[in-house]
């Protein structure tokens, strides 16, 4: 209840301090099911004659610190839950709605406050600068993943036609620009599919199939990560202690039994002291 009652009580913030990127039209995407919006993107060709080809590109995600501040009720209870747990009808937030919902969705049309990134990218997709930012947004649009995907394959929508020059043919182009670079990264490249499961009236199990797999969804992966990236560099440059997920090599006795199982394949692999993923991206 109590941290109930202090989500009630925020108010929507003032512009103050941040910058004002009211006038940029960040758009949200998300599946079709997603019920709270939190962060937003935007990219555009860079006007630097020095920088041909490249691309100016803005990640922004719902400033939620400025809400849940150190050990108030509602940091307190967001701890004890740890994340927000989605099923296939409802989702058990890790903050109260008038937060998840309200004041920390990036909803269409409404001022909300934000934490942003503003990078620049060269023709190649290498990130030359970037910086970190307060700032306020005002969503242009809420686009689910399909209708990103339809338009840019030329069937636009009523709500995709107006923006599709001005902003998504932008984030398909920056994204291009990270595919490069990423190839020249080569990380492991494990495309797995994804499982929507369907329930029925009765509250069981109607279906399960496939998601469908877009570049769409590649373009907001592709910008989260650059967007990690970044926040990384930041951390180490500031000397601030930051936890890493890394995946290590692979067991010694795993690479050679897949090694075995890919002899009767006729696919023969040189197993050196450390594999690389690209050797793993070729096998696959």
């Amino acid at each position: 209840p109590e941290a109930e009652a202090e989500a009630e009580a925020a108010k929507p913030v003032g512009l103050g301090n941040r910058e004002d990127l009211r006038h940029l039209p960040l758009i949200t995407v998300d599946g079709a099911d997603a019920r709270d919006f939190d962060d937003a993107i935007w990219a555009a060709p860079d006007d630097d004659p020095k920088n041909k080809g490249g691309w100016q590109v803005i990640v922004a995600i719902a400033d939620v610190a400025h809400y849940v501040t150190h050990n108030s009720a509602l940091d307190r209870e967001a701890r004890k839950r740890g994340n927000s747990v989605y099923f296939p009808d409802r989702v058990v937030p890790m903050l109260p709605e008038a937060l998840s919902n309200n004041l920390c969705s990036l909803r269409p049309d409404e001022d909300r406050p934000v934490m942003a990134v503003t990078m620049r990218l060269d023709a190649k997709g290498r990130r030359l600068e970037h910086k970190f930012h307060r700032a306020m947004i005002r969503s242009a649009a809420r686009v689910i993943y399909e209708d990103l995907q339809a338009a840019h394959d030329g069937e636009p929508n009523e709500q995709t036609a107006p923006i599709l020059d001005s902003v998504i043919e932008p984030l398909y182009g920056a994204w291009s620009a990270l595919m490069r670079a990423r190839e020249g990264r080569q990380p492991l490249d494990l495309d797995l599919p994804e499982m929507k499961i369907t329930l029925g009236e009765d509250g069981k199990i109607a279906d399960i199939h496939p998601r469908r797999r877009l570049d769409a969804h590649r373009v907001i992966e592709e910008f989260m990560i650059e967007a990690n990236v970044a926040a990384a560099e930041t951390l180490e440059e500031q000397k601030m202690p930051c936890v890493y997920r890394v995946h290590d090599v692979p067991d010694r006795e795993k690479l050679l039994g897949l090694r075995e199982f890919l002899s009767s394949l006729n696919l023969s692999i040189t197993l050196g002291e450390r594999p690389r993923p690209e050797l793993f991206n070729r096998i696959l």
